[in-house]
């Protein structure tokens, strides 16, 4: 839920709400609230469900294009991303004078065993083959002069924090506790957890890629090497050869073959396409708004 302007200390506010698809009804009286610190609550409507990763680039680009404002703060609409955190967010970023995004970096979270567990191993698997710890989510305060920035990074629609740092745009964190849900549960099952993981670890698809071919290419020399040394050191015939062996040989050779042709196909694939660019929020955003309609506030 991308919230455009949002402030305290007296300075103007203004909240956008992407609705990504709902089938569920706005609650009854929300429309009719009036809120003190909110100049303006709208409602963005997508005209399809994309996943909140694309959801929040659709919703950066419009607040770019439609509702240019200081700081955008990115921020989840259950409660999970406390509000309570936001004056911290822009406190850090005027301490930065507006040149850094401010991420929230989480000390401790609230989910389950198994979503905790799960996400430990998405950590591991993501070092191993990118490099990087994952230290951070979507909850952050974004200055304009890097918003502009941002609507023209086309890795925006897999994963946001994955392309802020893939960029290399400048971005400091600040620890918080991840709250609980207001009501309902999530809806992001196995599937949808592990799609996410992968959407993130695409947006660095070259790097895995290369790293897959240096480790299958170091795999078969160590191998090929391994069993010329032993042949030239110990000349044995095919007969004195066991079966067993000869078995394993064959099919680790085949194996890493194998490995490797992918490897090579992945890296091509990966360097072709950024012969083109797929999606460009500030180009393409405009396709899935379905309509904007104001909820509350006079100063929309």
């Amino acid at each position: 839920m991308p919230i455009a302007g949002f402030t305290f200390a007296g300075l103007p506010a203004r909240v956008i709400l992407v609705d990504d698809g709902s089938t569920q009804p706005m609650p009854e009286g929300f429309a009719q609230r009036e809120f003190q610190a909110l100049r303006c609550v709208e409602v963005l409507s997508l005209r399809r469900n994309l996943g909140h990763q694309r959801a929040i680039a659709i919703g950066l680009a419009f607040v770019h294009a439609d509702r240019p404002c200081e700081v955008v703060v990115v921020m989840d609409g259950d409660g999970e991303d406390a509000p309570s955190d936001v004056p911290r967010l822009l406190a850090r970023l005027r301490e930065e004078g507006g040149t850094r995004i401010i991420f929230a970096a989480r000390t401790r979270r609230s989910e389950n065993l198994v979503f905790r567990a799960g996400y430990q191993a998405f950590k591991i698997v993501h070092l191993v083959l990118i490099g990087l710890q994952v230290k951070v989510g979507n909850f952050s305060a974004i200055p304009r002069r890097h918003l502009e920035r941002l609507v023209v990074i086309s890795e925006v629609w897999n994963h946001y924090a994955a392309a802020v740092i893939k960029a290399r745009l400048p971005h400091d964190t600040i620890d918080t506790t991840r709250g609980r849900r207001l009501a309902g549960h999530s809806s992001m099952n196995l599937v949808s957890m592990v799609v996410h993981g992968l959407s993130a670890m695409a947006v660095y698809g070259e790097i895995i890629g290369v790293r897959l071919l240096c480790t299958t290419v170091g795999l078969i020399v160590v191998v090929a090497t391994v069993l010329a040394a032993g042949a030239l050191g110990r000349p044995i015939s095919v007969a004195q050869v066991p079966a067993w062996a000869a078995l394993a040989a064959g099919t680790l050779l085949v194996m890493l073959a194998q490995a490797v042709v992918m490897a090579f196909v992945f890296v091509f694939i990966v360097l072709g396409s950024r012969a083109g660019l797929s999606f460009l929020p500030i180009r393409d955003y405009a396709y899935f708004v379905g309509e904007v309609r104001t909820v509350s506030g006079r100063d929309c």
